[in-house]
Formats: C-alpha cells, structure tokens, sequence
C-alpha cells in the first residue's frame, strides 16, 4: 500500500473516533439523557399528599404496585366483639414492606402502606393482611384506599399520581357495637389521631402499626394492573 493511501486512511479514522467520542456532547448524551441516570428511588416532587407528605415520583415501569380486597370477616366474635369488622387483604408486586423500626431512608420498591377510609388515614400496615373494626366504620358506602410510602414517609407515584389500591365497602343493617357496648355515631368517622397509628408528616412515627402477615394472599380484585390512583 502507497504511502499516500496510508495516510487518508488514518485520517478517516481519527475523524470517525472524534465524532463518536464527543465527550459532554456525542453518544453518551443519547443514552443517558444528558448524562444523568434516573435516581432508582425516584424524585421528591412539590405534590403532597391530605397530609403533607411529598409524592416520590418513580417511572412506571419500575413502579411499585398494590391492589386491595376487602370482605367482611363472618367471625361473629370479631375483634374485641366489634361486629365482625372486615378482613383486609393486598397484593404487591415489585415492593416489600419493611418492618416497624426500619431506618428512615427512601429505598427502591420498600416501605409501608397506609390503609385510608374516605381519604383519612386509618393504620400503618407492614404486611398484606389487616383486620379493620366493625367498629370503626359507619353505616353507609365507603371507600377504603391503601397507598404505598417510602421508609422516609413520601409516597411512591407514577405521572404525579399516588401509587394507591382502593375498594368500595357498605355497612348496612344495624350499626356494630362498640367493646363498650354503646353504638358508634353513624355520620363520617372521625379525624384520625396520632394515637391511631399514623405517620406523622412533620416527622417521627410515634404511632402503633399493624405488622400482621398472612401465609398467601388471595387474588386482588380491585386496580390491579397500574397501581396508581387514590
């Protein structure tokens, strides 16, 4: 090979490696945006939830999910002879609940659920089983939503929306007796307390949760596929 065509040919070469190596501004800007990869625990967003607590936005399709089943527990002893009360159940898919005590750091796909009635915080649930008095829901049609939170108290949502299973339930008939042995008021329930077990978004957990775990967990039937909602 001449000496002349040695020399284009080099050329040509060190022209292909710069423009495919183009530091701040070649193909590396393609792959990843500009650089920066997605944070795998997402982005604290303004959005807050009823209570002050700030929406963690993640991509959807490495999103946590949940689903809810509610059915009323035929157990006429109930819990603590609250009428029998209601077995909650949930399913999960790309999360694990984190036992009470866990630090308080936002880890991809892990955290706790908080169980709401009529968009007011109930419990704090650490496994897919829970048992909701008879006694703490009303006469009427009500709406049970569960949502999923990071260990931080934020809650994972997908396209600004909360990462939320919910199920409709209705009280009909006459109303539970309390453990006491008087009838609860039928109107809507009452604000939750910090003494009802609840997150509390100004920081610290000083509230009760329920870690009941069940050996299976029966198909949910409601909001399964995106998860996101409530």
């Amino acid at each position: 090979m001449s000496p002349a065509v040695c020399a284009l040919l080099g050329a040509l070469l060190v022209g292909a490696t710069g423009c495919g190596s183009g530091g701040s501004g070649g193909s590396g800007d393609a792959r990843g945006g500009g650089g920066v990869r997605p944070s795998p625990v997402g982005k604290v967003l303004e959005d807050t939830d009823e209570e002050g607590r700030h929406y963690r936005e993640v991509d959807g399709r490495s999103a946590p999910e949940i689903a809810i089943e509610v059915q009323p527990d035929t157990d006429e002893d109930g819990d603590g002879g609250g009428g029998g009360g209601w077995d909650v159940r949930l399913t999960v898919r790309g999360f694990r609940f984190s036992p009470a005590g866990t630090d308080r750091k936002a880890e991809p796909g892990r955290g706790y659920a908080l169980l709401r009635l009529d968009d007011r915080p109930l419990s704090v649930l650490r496994g897919p089983a829970h048992h909701l008095r008879g006694d703490a829901v009303p006469r009427g049609t009500h709406r049970v939503t569960v949502r999923l939170h990071a260990d931080d108290d934020t809650v994972w949502a997908v396209d600004g929306r909360p990462v939320a299973g919910t199920a409709d339930i209705t009280v009909s008939g006459a109303a539970p007796t309390r453990p006491d042995g008087e009838r609860p008021t039928t109107g809507r329930p009452r604000p939750a307390s910090p003494a009802d077990g609840l997150p509390s978004p100004a920081g610290g957990r000083p509230y009760a949760e329920s870690d009941a775990d069940a050996g299976g967990t029966r198909p949910a039937t409601t909001d399964a596929g995106t998860g996101t909602g409530g």
